[in-house]
């Protein structure tokens, strides 16, 4: 199917509930007041990992559910086990799932879903589309990303990571890091150099590799929050089969951009709620009694504004692939509003709270707000960060002349500390 079909879609959403009601409760319409409820606004979602791997059970279960019933791929190829359909249908479906009370996702759900499981559907064989995407997609395997390196996070493209081919192998040697979840993941998503002879972007490929393989060394990073959600993963002549190769030898750039894309087109757009929101400003305001002030009554206006802004915007993004678009630099738009609103949020209420924030008053909702504050300037490092999202909305979107750069020489001739 390829036009959208007002009444098929109406169908589809009908359909939905129908299935959905079979698995879980309505979720009941929520007023937010402060001192009720759940009392969490974190930002990144910080579990010991007995509780993670617990909830990843349950949501493994409902996703199976999901894709065995057919909603688990609704816009990849029916060949990979999805339905084929425009882009459209997935924001439908996730309209419809937000309003029962299933389990909330998590980041690694979604990058094996979203980002790998569509990374593998596009630009793997075959073969390859058969054996890892529908695994990865239904869930039956988790695939972390590996993609960031101590001296490559903003410029990914000056990644260090080195794969050196053996027969028809790889021998891989390097280190990466900010990987989350990679300590449950059976798979990981990687880039590597395979040719230092060329412009940076030029010699990169891209490999699946087992996360148990011989070799792998996986190091958890302590956060100022607490648990160690973050990981470093060091590579020391790991082989791996040229059959995990995604994509031709040299072309990984396409691949970790068009992954990229998949993440920044969803930013923020999940039915796990994401920190703090104009709703639970309001719930604040009140419950201080200055929900009347003028002043304050301008700044929430102003976050709930930008918040419509990015919905919009996600939603332009999902009508842009439905027209048969993929993903590209307006996703680029939606990451930015989103984490430059979660900043906008945090200082609202630290203005509201002041040394509330942090001191331990033994009130209800107690640090609640301090997670979202501690969280926020994180998201704006996270899938690439606001300086390169501008770059990408300058030179890409609007057309802008390149920042002068000095690293157009091929890799091996650039200087690096």
């Amino acid at each position: 199917m390829t036009e959208l079909d007002p009444a098929h879609l109406e169908d589809f959403r009908t359909e939905v509930r129908a299935w959905l009601s079979t698995l879980a409760k309505p979720r009941a319409e929520e007023v937010r007041v402060w001192g009720e409820g759940d009392p969490d606004l974190q930002i990144f979602r910080v579990m010991s990992e007995e509780d993670e791997r617990a909830h990843l059970d349950r949501v493994r279960a409902y996703r199976r559910q999901r894709f065995d019933a057919g909603y688990g791929a609704l816009t990849l190829p029916v060949e990979v086990g999805g339905s084929g359909l425009p882009s459209v249908y997935a924001v439908a479906f996730a309209d419809e799932e937000r309003a029962f009370d299933i389990p909330p996702s998590s980041e690694i759900i979604s990058v094996t879903t979203g980002l790998i499981g569509a990374a593998v559907s596009v630009f793997g064989t075959q073969e390859q589309r058969e054996r890892y995407a529908r695994p990865f997609l239904r869930t039956d395997w988790l695939c972390c990303q590996l993609f960031s390196e101590p001296g490559a996070g903003s410029d990914l493209a000056g990644l260090s990571m080195r794969a050196v081919r053996d027969g028809d192998s790889w021998i891989l040697d390097g280190q990466k890091i900010w990987t989350s979840n990679a300590q449950v993941s059976e798979y990981g998503f990687l880039l590597a150099r395979t040719d230092p002879d060329v412009v940076k972007q030029a010699g990169i490929t891209a490999f699946l590799v087992r996360m148990d393989a011989p070799g792998i060394d996986i190091r958890p990073i302590r956060q100022m929050s607490g648990p160690s959600s973050f990981n470093e993963v060091f590579f020391d002549g790991v082989r791996v089969e040229d059959s995990l190769r995604i994509g031709e030898v040299n072309d990984g750039w396409r691949v970790a951009t068009a992954t990229l894309g998949f993440e920044r087109s969803s930013s923020g757009s999940g039915h796990r709620r994401k920190g703090g929101t104009a709703d639970d400003l309001v719930a604040l305001a009140r419950s201080l009694g200055v929900s009347a002030d003028p002043v304050i009554r301008q700044r929430i206006a102003d976050v709930y504004v930008r918040t419509q802004l990015h919905a919009a915007m996600v939603a332009k993004v999902a009508r842009a692939n439905a027209a048969g678009d993929k993903p590209g630099p307006a996703g680029s738009l939606g990451k930015l509003l989103a984490s430059d609103n979660l900043v906008r949020i945090g200082n609202v209420a630290s203005e509201l709270l002041g040394s509330a924030l942090v001191a331990d008053t033994g009130e209800w909702g107690q640090f609640a707000w301090s997670e979202h504050v501690l969280g926020a300037p994180g998201y704006r490092l996270a899938g690439g960060t606001d300086e390169v999202q501008r770059n990408i909305i300058a030179e890409r979107v609007l057309g802008l002349p390149q920042e002068q750069r000095a690293d157009r020489a091929p890799f091996s001739q650039l200087s690096r500390s």
